[in-house]
């Protein structure tokens, strides 16, 4: 079969990683007629309650990675912190798309950010840093305040710390010696926006609306599509992604983050080559939902519109929101217009993304506000003693 041949319905697909993300993956999949396989090292998972058949094994087993590579057609992920040696082993049996090298330069941000500026494209400023005088040198260029993360493995704000004054350094140091880091200066911005994309075998490149970001303690909160942003920051931020997509050699689902910088200039955050937390709305907004593009993009299928219906909005459900019993499901859906999707994990803590809610209006800000009051409406009729488990923020899990 060549490499530009389609797999058609009936094939075998398979998933890296076993979270929410392969769950809607596998739904998709299947309303088009396609089995999936998935390989992690958990069970009881939110993908593996649809999944045809899933592999419990470590990514780094690599005669586990080949044997379930021997079983699919083609085999992609629904996070980035799978090792590139599962990628290049899986490779070795089956088209990994995206490829693993793009997985390898999305997982550190080093690597990404250095790529993504040699491509011409806007990133925020930058410097690695591998020691106490590299982190004062970058303080020097970069100016205050500045955030200092890890370089890799990072993701909902873990691994960074703001730098406020050069009184912080010692102190920072001490806490995050030993690793890769890098500085990024802190942007000053009007809003957090992010555009899925899908790329597919041929080149063919589709992208969804600009939706606007709002986080709550690093973790993305309520999402609004279309992004309430002028029309030229919308077309600027649709040419980067596919710039992004082309430049990568991406095939399969990508997502770019960017800030809107005072001013209206678009800089890159991150990138995630998968679907994103951002897009769950094109489930219910969208002719073609962020899931079935990344199967039709993986498969060598046409890609899908990516219109609009109406203007959505998402807010997501954390295991907050069960400290104080399970949430009132029904009080949630009096609204007839929410949609509620729970990703069917047994255990709840904090920070831990459950599900979400979304709806749909005639602007986007009044979709917030829908998805807003159902979510408060849940926490305000918590059943008490009843439902999930509620553990604590170090507890083991899918995230």
């Amino acid at each position: 079969m060549s490499i530009h041949s389609p797999i058609l319905p009936g094939a075998t697909l398979g998933v890296l990683g076993a979270g929410q993300l392969g769950r809607m993956f596998i739904q998709a999949a299947h309303r088009l007629g396609y089995r999936v396989h998935i390989l992690a090292p958990e069970v009881d998972t939110p993908a593996g309650q649809f999944a045809d058949h899933a592999v419990v094994a470590d990514y780094e087993d690599v005669d586990a990675v080949e044997a379930f590579a021997r079983s699919v057609q083609v085999i992609t992920f629904e996070f980035e912190n799978v090792p590139s040696l599962t990628a290049e082993a899986a490779a070795r049996h089956a088209p990994v798309r995206p490829s693993g090298q793009v997985l390898n330069t999305s997982q550190h941000r080093l690597r990404e950010k250095t790529a993504l500026r040699h491509a011409g494209l806007p990133v925020t400023p930058f410097h690695a840093v591998r020691s106490q005088d590299d982190l004062r040198r970058a303080i020097a260029s970069l100016g205050m305040p500045a955030i200092l993360k890890t370089a890799a493995w990072g993701y909902d704000g873990k691994g960074q710390t703001r730098i406020n004054s050069p009184d912080d350094v010692d102190h920072i140091w001490t806490k995050m010696a030993g690793q890769e880091l890098i500085l990024e200066k802190a942007i000053a911005f009007e809003c957090e926006i992010s555009v899925v994309a899908a790329r597919g075998i041929d080149g063919e490149i589709a992208c969804f609306d600009p939706v606007e970001n709002k986080h709550l303690h690093h973790i993305l909160d309520v999402s609004l599509c279309p992004a309430r942003v002028p029309e030229q920051v919308r077309r600027e931020a649709i040419e980067i992604a596919r710039q992004v997509m082309q430049s990568l050699e991406v095939v399969g689902v990508l997502c770019v983050e960017f800030f809107v910088a005072l001013g209206g200039a678009l800089m890159i955050n991150e990138i995630a080559p998968r679907p994103h937390n951002s897009g769950h709305l094109t489930l219910d907004a969208c002719v073609t939902s962020q899931f079935e593009q990344q199967v039709r993009a993986i498969c060598g299928l046409p890609l899908g519109s990516t219109r609009l219906h109406r203007p959505a909005a998402m807010a997501n459900l954390l295991g907050d929101l069960w400290s104080t019993g399970t949430p009132d499901w029904h009080q949630a859906l009096t609204d007839p217009e929410i949609k509620m999707h729970l990703y069917g994990k047994t255990q709840a803590r904090p920070g831990r993304k459950m599900g979400h809610l979304t709806a749909m209006a005639d602007d986007a800000s009044r979709a917030a506000d829908l998805v807003r009051q159902a979510r408060h409406r849940l926490s305000a009729g918590s059943i008490t003693g009843t439902g999930l488990a509620v553990i604590s923020a170090n507890a083991d899990g899918i995230a």
